[in-house]
């Protein structure tokens, strides 16, 4: 089943919306992140997305306590990303009641630590995230470029234990021009767990497009807070 996912980022404890990741680019910005998540559950969804945007630029997950106060408000599975270098962090979140825990710069940087994650609490909890630009997966908050690509990297962590991947193109994040679609073709067919996509999102018709190429489901941001289309109508569309 394709799975529409709601994104909320949360940046200095409020919920936001970058273009491309960089601060100061907010077309969304509301002061009330755990409402927003209620919002998305009201509305059908079955997951919500949460990244701690703090975390993920600056290594500070200062975001932790709206992360435990969406989750004890809501029913739906979490999947929460941004900062999560450590062990400890992943049992905090996991002990909070988070479904998955998305680990990407820890992840590239130290590759058997997706493996010991994944041997000790269960390839279904663990994500790694690979977000690119022009074909190259990026860390640090989207600063740091490498030299593998997302293809490169998912069969390598397919390997190692990790149960999926999100998939960001950073090309078309925030933009509202659509998606690129081949990117993520070609990551689902390197792979054979599931394969998450973002970035992009713009329409309906985007989220028939990643369903019909493989993905398993879609993370949108901007295009629901900004109402490009209703969640409903996506997941009933699909």
């Amino acid at each position: 089943m394709f799975s529409v996912i709601p994104a909320v980022d949360l940046k200095d404890g409020r919920c936001v919306q970058l273009v491309q990741g960089v601060p100061g680019t907010e077309q969304v910005s509301l002061a009330d992140p755990v409402g927003a998540a209620v919002r998305w559950v009201d509305e059908g969804a079955r997951i919500l997305h949460l990244v701690d945007l703090d975390g993920a630029i600056n290594g500070v997950r200062i975001n932790a306590g709206v992360i435990k106060e969406i989750i004890t408000r809501t029913d739906v599975e979490i999947q929460v990303g941004g900062g999560i270098r450590t062990r400890e962090d992943v049992v905090d979140l996991l002990d909070t009641g988070v479904e998955r825990v998305i680990i990407g710069t820890a992840a590239v940087q130290h590759p058997e630590f997706v493996a010991e994650l994944a041997g000790e609490f269960g390839r279904e909890h663990i994500t790694v995230a690979l977000d690119a630009v022009n074909g190259r997966v990026t860390t640090h908050g989207w600063k740091q470029m490498t030299e593998g690509t997302p293809s490169d990297y998912g069969k390598k962590f397919e390997s190692l234990g990790a149960g999926s991947i999100l998939f960001t193109n950073i090309d078309t994040e925030g933009l509202l021009q659509g998606i690129a679609p081949a990117p993520t073709a070609e990551l689902v067919k390197a792979v054979n767990i599931p394969v998450i996509a973002s970035g992009g999102i713009t329409t309906i018709l985007d989220l028939k497009t990643l369903k019909q190429i493989g993905a398993a489901g879609a993370v949108v941001g901007t295009a629901l807070y900004l109402e490009k289309f209703r969640l409903k109508d996506a997941i009933e569309g699909i």
